[in-house]
């Protein structure tokens, strides 16, 4: 799955403006399912039906990734910017960015002062978003403009894709794992589900950064009988003094317990919990209320739907450096797809 989390990751595609990976996921899905269609907020919903009758069971990542959105152009050519997803504002002056235009890419960079500065500044202090901005080497409003940049120009950063460390590590840094790995994750399990019972129905979610909208969404045009989301989570095996070293990268992946947007179904957790452990395959308890995910907008839904979430744990979430695991991308796949080739039509995954 590297190469397609690398090709997912270098699409450009922060909340709102997902248009490139809709196109790309549309054609990964040419001849894998049986019936597939984008709505019209640009949720892609597809369904891969069984060889035997069976439970109709969603399966749901998100294509949008967190970025900015250009608002000004100031007269010496620099662009100002609000956020399109959370953002940490500590981590964002220096680093490059990538401009959408109508007439192609721009390479940005968010401004800070040279270190030299900064013995004249006060050490405190964080620059706001409203207070940053762009250089796009524009020496004035018009030259951005010839460039091709216009108000409300979608803004991510700029693509990247490493090993950390080397490949001996497993792990890999670039930007966008959060969720184009999910979305991989799904990919690969269409891929490679021959037989099995029921119907999976694969939705590939718009907006989610900005409050869960493209699942709420999508969710209402589909019947289905329990659903498992598959997202990102926030490791927390590094020194700093507020994490707690339960969700660590490479020790599997994350059967979600609870966070701020839902607490899983129990009879989908558990079955989850059960198919790892059968098939041998590394996961971690993950219990976060800092985090929520489209599994909080699928439960809501229809009166109900019994859902459970997979969590690939990365660190430095949010940032033009995310990290994931290999181990754990392959570990999520495996449970998601063990978990629908345990779906028999008896299955009943009630409360009590």
């Amino acid at each position: 799955m590297k190469q397609l989390v690398k090709e997912l990751t270098a699409l450009h595609g922060p909340s709102g403006f997902e248009q490139p990976v809709v196109k790309f996921i549309l054609e990964k899905l040419q001849n894998k399912v049986d019936d597939v269609r984008v709505d019209s907020h640009g949720n892609i919903i597809a369904r891969k039906i069984g060889q035997t009758k069976g439970p109709k069971v969603v399966i749901t990542a998100h294509m949008d990734e967190v970025g900015f959105i250009v608002r000004k152009i100031d007269e010496n050519g620099l662009l100002r910017f609000e956020q399109l997803g959370g953002h940490d504002e500590r981590v964002l002056p220096a680093q490059k960015v990538q401009v959408r235009t109508k007439t192609g890419y721009l390479t940005g960079v968010v401004g800070t002062i040279s270190a030299h500065y900064r013995k004249f500044e006060q050490d405190s202090k964080v620059k706001k978003i409203r207070e940053s901005y762009i250089d796009i080497g524009a020496e004035s409003r018009q030259d951005a403009e010839a460039l091709g940049v216009s108000l409300g120009d979608p803004v991510t950063w700029q693509p990247s894709f490493d090993f950390l460390g080397d490949e001996r590590t497993g792990k890999v840094v670039g930007k966008g794992f959060d969720d184009r790995a999910g979305c991989a994750v799904i990919l690969q399990t269409i891929e490679e589900l021959k037989e099995f019972a029921g119907e999976v129905i694969a939705i590939f979610a718009v907006q989610e950064e900005i409050g869960l909208r493209g699942a709420k969404i999508a969710i209402e045009s589909v019947e289905a009988d329990l659903a498992v989301a598959v997202d990102t989570t926030a490791a927390s095996d590094t020194p700093e003094t507020v994490q707690d070293d339960i969700i660590q990268i490479g020790k599997g992946t994350g059967i979600k317990v609870m966070d701020f947007s839902l607490v899983a179904h129990p009879a989908v957790k558990e079955r989850l919990i059960n198919v790892a452990e059968e098939n041998s395959i590394d996961f971690q308890y993950e219990i976060f209320p800092g985090i929520g995910t489209d599994g909080g907008a699928i439960h809501l839904a229809n009166s109900g739907i019994p859902t459970g979430v997979l969590s690939i744990p990365s660190r430095y979430t949010h940032s033009a450096t995310e990290v994931i695991s290999l181990k754990d991308l392959e570990a999520t796949k495996d449970v998601l797809k063990h978990f629908i080739l345990s779906l028999k039509e008896e299955d009943q995954f009630t409360f009590i």
